[in-house]
């Protein structure tokens, strides 16, 4: 018998040693588990979730100082903690590397002709840009490649090599990327046929909601001239993180197909979903033996909460009898929250991640004498007469040094760097600067030694209309000068100087490039006979820098022992522009405690665009990402990782609950309505950080910001500042902000499942994600009778023997109805304002419609394939099966009631589409 004629099997484990260890027996059941998660309201950032049990301790093994414990040494502050409850399947979980399924090769794996590819998983790495590896028989390191599978944004590549060696390989339309459904389940499959006899080869992708099907074609086939084959390799066949230099599967596989030929034999078909959880072997139906190697392992286990137990209190009772630890565990926030040290500069992140020989940021502050290096075993950079910590408006970097005549002592700058490794054969000296004062006289603001060859200093030198390199011998003599001609372009900015040499057999090559932070590119290059020094020191002139530089900032200064530019892309902005996805995923990548995938409801990811990563607190840069874009990042229950749903996967969902008020126990008391101002909104100011502002006021409407007595609620003004790309960007989001603090709707702020009362809801509540769609059918009769439709914000959710409760906090879905081309139920927009020309009847099926602004209605003689299309009117939904007449009034023939309500409506009633959309932001 299952539950909840049997107690609820609640899994509860902590990893101790690497090891998830099995701790339910010492969980009490006198109180029930309590987990939340999420956030109480549309308006509020999600909050760290919290899991709250009591544990056993009378033998005191959660005691974490008591060296009688079993655990003695191995639970502390952060002890990662996992609760789980079984599901309806099995299914084989796989964690990244060396985390697979395999099977060895053998005569029927060797397929070298037609070629049939299925597999069927749910995918939890969602990173713009990752190709992930799904499956294939295929060695990297060897000359045994057969075939393989992997995915990218939202397209299938079928790869094979002909040889064991060179890969072939043709994706599908980027154009048409597959959308994964919200709870990450989707079937894959590619077909490729080698000779389609037109003297070329086809392949073919296709989707489907599992391996039953139905599959539906991804995109336009891809063919090619000249026919192929598939090298019969020695390779064994996996499932999960193949040997590639991609990146390895992370998710659940519930089944796997391969078919020699299309729609041919199945050589190997694994169904994991057939499997005993805990097997660690097994054979397919086509004979095939599978076995798990690393952490991949067959279970039916459903994570509830993931996260870590900071303290172990212990409790006892008067007698000594009772003695018990009740924990609070917390989710991967309120760890990456405990801090306050701000993240360094981008710059100061990214340039040492390269390896430079030598690297000095100069972020030092106001007392500073010298610029310590990060690269280990790099003196500091010696610079005076400068004032530190001047200049501030290079948002890539922490304040700069500025070089002052007020300090009393010479302007001298040297630092030393150490030997280049074996084999260079030329460097590179980087820096950046900023000089708003042009002069007409030759001053040099960066000399670079080396030790030996025919150019023993090199000088970058410049004025207000064009720059010098000029290169000396041993003696001081002039070896080359040439001059180059920058204009006034070099100043009132900042600017990148890319400094390389190279020896090229007799010569030396060597090249200069300025750059605009964030703009245009020039320079120039030479070439001269002799040979190339190594760097030993870079600075000012021996004399040190000239009076006419005083007020030039410099700083990041790095020196390489080849020629390098990924070091300061995108860093020397502050990544100004990336998306809010892609910052979080490139934060992630940065970060070794973090780990954020990408929501997988949208493949297209379309967030805002960002302004500048300035130094802050990890947890605050993750934040301002969501609250620009206006997504949910909220905590994986199943690992201890971050997981970010982009605002576009919130627009037009499906419903992933779907519940009957009717239904005895689906929707549990009490479900009441709330009209209330605690999210209204209808003046919003946005301001771009460092930028301009955007506002938007809602001033007609029942919710506008008219007094009261004059049909509106008064002025709810919000002013929030946020980190953009634009200052295009301000009033588009802030009238977005206004849409969502306007929706005239009641809101359901718990809706409450008893699962104990309807078990057969279980399945789609383990699946639900923050911000899917749910669904109440048939509400009571008290209410208005369409169903009501909510977004899932957070949760509270009760484990006990017997009982199964979840609180859902939910707003309305209303307001993420939006403007879907060629889609049935999202393509129409309404009219900006159109009500009853006459009064109507209940049972009159003609109405007069005058539209009072914007377009009026389309003609059905003109626009046929419009119709039908409901309206509502006074509450009551009706379908428009005509309408005739071009100029406002027009006469529009409905079926009335077709919610129910029966009634008439006097002349001027609002008439608008039953389920209004807009356009997205």
């Amino acid at each position: 018998m299952a539950f909840p004629q049997t107690p609820l099997d609640v899994l509860v484990e902590l990893l101790l040693n690497g090891t998830w260890t099995d701790i339910s027996q010492f969980v009490y059941t006198r109180e029930p588990i309590t987990i939340t998660a999420g956030r109480t309201d549309e308006g509020q950032r999600v909050e760290p979730s919290r899991c709250q049990l009591t544990l056993n301790n009378r033998d005191g093994r959660f005691s974490a100082r008591n060296p009688m414990s079993p655990y003695y040494g191995q639970i502390g502050r952060n002890t990662p903690i996992r609760v789980s409850v079984p599901g309806d399947d099995p299914y084989l979980l796989i964690d990244g590397d060396s985390s697979i399924a395999t099977t060895p090769d053998t005569a029927a794996l060797d397929i070298t002709g037609d070629l049939d590819v299925r597999i069927d998983a749910r995918l939890d790495s969602f990173v713009p840009g990752d190709r992930i590896e799904m499956c294939g028989k295929y060695q990297l390191t060897s000359n045994q490649r057969s075939w393989r599978l992997t995915i990218q944004d939202g397209r299938i590549f079928a790869g094979w090599s002909t040889n064991g060696t060179a890969i072939t390989e043709y994706g599908s339309s980027a154009l048409t990327p597959f959308t994964v459904p919200s709870n990450g389940r989707i079937a894959l499959r590619y077909t490729l046929d080698v000779n389609n006899g037109l003297g070329g080869l086809t392949v073919t992708f296709y989707t489907a909601p599992t391996m039953a099907g139905p599959w539906t074609q991804l995109s336009q086939t891809v063919t090619t001239t000249g026919t192929t084959s598939i090298y019969s390799s020695t390779a064994p066949l996996d499932i999960g993180a193949l040997p590639t230099n991609f990146v390895p599967f992370r998710g659940r596989v519930y089944g796997f197909e391969l078919r020699s030929g299309i729609g041919g034999t199945v050589v190997a078909n694994p169904d994991f979903t057939a499997q005993t959880p805990g097997d660690t072997s097994f054979a397919d139906a086509a004979g095939r033996t599978w076995s798990l190697t690393g952490t991949a392992e067959i279970t039916d286990r459903e994570p509830r909460f993931t996260g870590e137990v900071s303290s172990w209190p212990t409790r006892w009772d008067v007698s000594g009898e009772d003695i018990w630890t009740p924990i609070e565990a917390a989710g991967i926030m309120r760890r990456l929250g405990q801090g306050n040290k701000a993240l360094d500069s981008t710059l100061r992140r990214a340039v040492p991640s390269f390896e430079p020989l030598a690297y000095w940021p100069m972020e030092e502050g106001v007392n500073a004498v010298q610029a310590y290096s990060p690269i280990a075993g790099v003196s500091p950079l010696k610079l005076a007469g400068a004032t530190w910590a001047q200049a501030d408006t290079l948002a890539s970097s922490l304040p700069l040094p500025v070089l002052a005549s007020n300090t009393g002592v010479p302007r001298r700058m040297s630092g030393a760097v150490p030997a280049p490794p074996p084999g260079w054969t030329g460097w590179q000296v980087r820096w950046i600067y900023r000089n708003d004062d042009p002069d007409s006289t030759r001053w040099t603001f960066m000399r670079i030694l080396c030790n030996s060859g025919t150019v023993r200093q090199w000088f970058i030198q410049s004025r207000d209309i064009d720059s010098y390199i000029r290169g000396l011998d041993a003696d001081g003599s002039i070896v080359f000068e040439l001059i180059i001609g920058t204009s006034l372009d070099l100043f009132n900015q900042w600017v990148s100087v890319d400094f390389h040499a190279e020896q090229n057999g007799g010569n030396v090559d060597w090249r200069v490039d300025w750059q605009d932070v964030g703009g245009d590119a020039g320079g120039g290059d030479g070439s001269f006979a002799g040979t190339l020094g190594a760097v030993t020191s870079v600075g000012s002139p021996e004399g040190g820098f000239a009076t006419a530089l005083d007020g030039m900032a410099i700083g990041h200064i790095s020196v390489w022992p080849t020629t390098i530019t990924a070091a300061y892309d995108g860093a020397i902005t502050g990544w100004v522009g990336e998306t809010a996805a892609d910052r979080l995923s490139r934060l992630a990548s940065e970060e070794t405690r973090l780990d954020i995938a990408q929501f997988p409801g949208d493949w297209e990811i379309d967030s805002q665009a960002m302004g500048p990563q300035r130094p802050a607190e990890l947890l605050d840069l993750l934040r301002e990402c969501a609250d620009a874009d206006g997504g949910i990042l909220y905590e994986d229950r199943e690992r201890l990782a971050l997981i970010y749903r982009d605002r576009a996967s919130l627009y037009n969902q499906a419903p992933t609950l779907s519940l009957d008020y009717t239904t005895e126990g689906e929707v549990g008391p009490p479900l009441e309505p709330i009209e209330d101002d605690q999210r209204l909104r209808n003046d919003i100011t946005v301001t771009r950080t460092g930028g301009s502002s955007g506002r938007v006021v809602i001033e007609d409407g029942p919710l506008s910001v008219q007094a009261p007595e004059d049909g509106g609620v008064g002025i709810y003004d919000e002013a929030v500042t946020l980190n953009l790309d634009s200052d295009d960007q301000t009033e588009p989001i802030a009238g977005w902000r206004a849409h969502l603090g306007t929706w005239d709707e009641a809101r359901y702020a718990s809706v409450r499942l008893m699962l104990h009362a309807a078990p057969h809801l279980i399945p789609d509540v383990l699946a639900m994600q923050l911000g899917d769609l749910g669904v109440i059918e048939n509400p009571p009769a008290h209410l208005p009778p369409e169903d009501i439709e909510f977004l899932i914000q957070g949760y509270t959710e009760i484990l006990d023997q017997y009982t199964w409760d979840v609180v859902l906090n939910a707003t309305p879905a209303g307001p993420w109805r939006v403007l879907e081309l060629d889609t049935d139920d999202y393509s129409r927009l309404d009219t900006a304002g159109c009500q009853l020309a006459a009064g109507v009847d209940a049972d009159d099926t003609s109405l007069s419609l005058a539209t009072t602004d914007g377009p009026v209605w389309v003609n059905s003689s003109a626009y046929a394939s419009d119709f039908p299309f409901d309206i509502r009117v006074g509450g009551e939904v009706m379908t428009v099966t005509a309408i005739t007449g071009t100029t406002s009034p027009q006469t529009a023939t409905v079926t009335r009631s077709v919610n129910g309500i029966v009634k008439s409506h006097a002349l001027g009633t609002a008439v608008q589409l039953s389920r209004p959309v807009v356009i997205p932001l």
